[in-house]
């Protein structure tokens, strides 16, 4: 069984740079490629009620494509967030890490270590 899940994309270096930190530390993620494998809207669902108040980080605000949904300089609701991933699915901000009932966004990488701390020190 995987220690977590991992919403990546393999030519991104934060990815690349959160995989290797988690190899080095003997954890198993089961990963997933945003782009080849989107979310589902259940799933990006659930990673914005896991994320709470900080869902809308899973939106690539500098993208041309954030700027298509016309939000302005409003938040985005959860509806407004999964509709928007399910549009654009290269939105993503990534990597994100869910591991039971919690996930965020490793932005920087070292930040998943957060989840592990309970359990691993």
């Amino acid at each position: 069984m995987p220690d977590c899940t991992v919403y990546y994309n393999p030519s991104c270096s934060k990815c690349r740079a959160l995989l290797a930190l988690l190899d080095e530390r003997g954890i198993a993620p089961q990963l997933i490629d945003c782009l080849q494998t989107p979310p589902t809207d259940a799933e990006l669902r659930r990673l914005v009620d896991l994320l709470g108040v900080e869902a809308v980080q899973l939106l690539r605000r500098e993208s041309p494509d954030y700027a298509a949904l016309e939000f302005g300089n409003s938040q985005p609701d959860a509806g407004g967030i999964v509709a928007a991933l399910h549009r654009f699915p290269q939105l993503l901000q990534r990597p994100v890490v869910v591991r039971g009932d919690r996930a965020l966004v490793a932005r920087p990488p070292e930040r998943a270590l957060d989840l592990f701390r309970d359990a691993r020190g």
